[in-house]
């Protein structure tokens, strides 16, 4: 019986979960590879995060994005999975959003992250 959990995420971008991931303070590893999980029972993914105790963090493509998986029991990061998703879900949204106003010509005025950890973005664009 496998202890690996699925949880649905709307992270389509490749790029932009590794460097999500990257600013979060992981080393993501990308390519395909084998996630360790209960008594060595092994699924693949596209991109790890090795833990320190042998079971791992992956995340794989599910034809629509990437989804987490994980042997949820082994969860040995400093917050629930909850949170680590939530904080993942809000540094790729700041990336995405940081890419398309810059595609749209905006310039960044200040950023500043409120007392319940939600980032406010004042962007600017002039028109000549």
């Amino acid at each position: 019986m496998s202890h690996f959990s699925t949880i649905k995420t709307e992270l389509r971008n490749f790029d932009d979960l590794a460097a999500a991931l990257m600013e979060m303070g992981y080393q993501p590893e990308a390519g395909q590879r084998q996630l360790r999980g209960y008594r060595g029972q092994m699924v693949e993914a596209q991109l790890a995060i090795r833990q320190s105790n042998g079971a791992d963090i992956g995340f794989r493509w599910n034809g629509g994005s990437y989804e987490l998986v994980t042997d949820l029991q082994l969860w040995k990061q400093n917050v629930p999975v909850e949170r680590f998703l939530a904080k993942l879900t809000q540094c790729y949204a700041l990336r995405t959003i940081l890419a398309a106003t810059q595609q749209e010509g905006f310039q960044v005025c200040e950023q500043k992250t409120t007392a319940d950890g939600s980032i406010e973005l004042v962007v600017t664009r002039w028109d000549g």
